[in-house]
């Protein structure tokens, strides 16, 4: 009884070991593949949202890096920016700030506190989309 089951387990190691694809890529590779070929949730930030009094942040690609302008009541500032967990990473004036999703009351703006789809920086700088 014990050599059939001995042979028995052999057997079926044996046939799985047979069944694997062994020309298909390692997990690590099929991820990073992925990675490369998903778009980024930042990506679905790329054009212009709008704020109050003029303000507006637009989001545009160039290769890896994001073009980020920001007009504010002092005139059209532009900074290079990297995704970062979800958000948008640069410096401005020395700072690193990041962009982020958010809606309108977390904005802190009551000229948005009714948006739903909002990007902000901090409380009180924030853009939306209608």
């Amino acid at each position: 009884m014990k050599a059939w089951l001995v042979t028995g387990s052999l057997a079926i190691m044996l046939s799985a070991a047979g069944c694997q694809n062994r020309t298909s890529p390692a997990p690590e590779a099929l991820s990073q593949t992925v990675a490369k070929v998903a778009p980024k949730t930042t990506d679905q930030w790329l054009g212009q949202w709008d704020g109050p009094e003029g303000t507006f942040l637009r989001l545009s690609r160039d290769g890896d890096k994001y073009i980020v302008l920001i007009q504010d009541l002092d005139g059209p500032k532009s900074f290079n920016g990297v995704e970062d967990n979800g958000r948008i990473r640069f410096v401005r004036d020395g700072k690193m700030e990041y962009i982020f999703a958010g809606n309108g009351v977390a904005s802190g703006m009551k000229w948005l506190a009714v948006k739903k789809s909002c990007l902000m920086t901090k409380p009180g700088e924030g853009w939306c989309r209608n």
